[in-house]
């Protein structure tokens, strides 16, 4: 994996007053985490799926739209005091396939939280053009105070 993207991986940025390491294109705002940045990250075609997304996945195949996912962001974690990636890169044999091997560890009103995650990439000309994140939905539901709304939405699902 090209060495450009791994030294993107963490930047010190302030969240909730603190300098804290972050995703990478992290800003700060209130009491928010951002990730806006992150989608510098990716290329401007690209395919990003969750595999796990406990309500279906939705394709991210652009960075126009990779722009919007992460703009949401905020709004689901108000309350972070601290988010930090902390993992390792692991090579394969394919030069542009990466495994990204990690946990989200921080703190959201005022409790610890440890999520883990597994995104495998495929990196070209230093930016990404496909990943699959294999993510603990409920873990970050339970840890941003959202697990009584994931609850709800999937009673309510049709599946």
């Amino acid at each position: 994996m090209p060495e450009d993207l791994a030294d993107r991986e963490l930047q010190p940025v302030r969240c909730g007053g603190r300098a804290t390491p972050k995703p990478p294109g992290a800003g700060q705002r209130r009491n928010q985490c951002q990730f806006r940045g992150a989608r510098t990250l990716y290329a401007g075609e690209t395919d990003v799926r969750h595999p796990f997304a406990p309500l279906g996945e939705t394709p991210l195949h652009s960075r126009a739209r990779l722009r919007s996912h992460f703009a949401e962001e905020p709004t689901r974690t108000t309350g972070v005091e601290r988010f930090e990636p902390v993992g390792q890169v692991h090579e394969t044999a394919d030069p542009e396939m990466g495994i990204y091997e990690l946990r989200y560890a921080g703190s959201a009103h005022g409790r610890p939280f440890s999520i883990p995650c597994l995104f495998v990439v495929r990196v070209r000309d230093g930016l990404i053009v496909e990943s699959r994140d294999y993510t603990d939905h409920v873990a970050f539901a339970r840890a941003f105070g959202r697990l009584g709304n994931l609850a709800t939405a999937l009673v309510a699902d049709p599946r």
